[in-house]
């Protein structure tokens, strides 16, 4: 199986408290396991606040709902051994 590169990384966002936030992170590969979203070191799942998705099977999208001043700090997409934060 290939390595699973990031080739488009997370860009630094700045966001007004109940708004809802995306970030975006393209990888080489489609299809892509070992798939992780963090936001300040503490993993994300897919919810009602956290809507996780992959489009086109390499964009691989991450949006925080009606974010609160507690949401301030680094968000993470790691896949293998590559990660990039925001």
């Amino acid at each position: 199986e290939p390595d699973v590169t990031i080739v488009s990384g997370l860009k630094d966002t700045v966001v007004s408290e109940g708004d809802d936030v995306t970030f975006q992170c393209q990888v080489s590969h489609e299809n892509a396991r070992d798939v992780e979203w963090k936001l300040q070191d503490v993993a994300l799942q897919n919810n009602e606040m956290n809507e996780i998705s992959v489009e086109k099977g390499k964009i691989h999208t991450l949006t925080l709902r009606k974010v609160t001043e507690q949401d301030i700090g680094t968000v993470t997409f790691r896949v293998g051994a590559h990660t990039s934060t925001a």
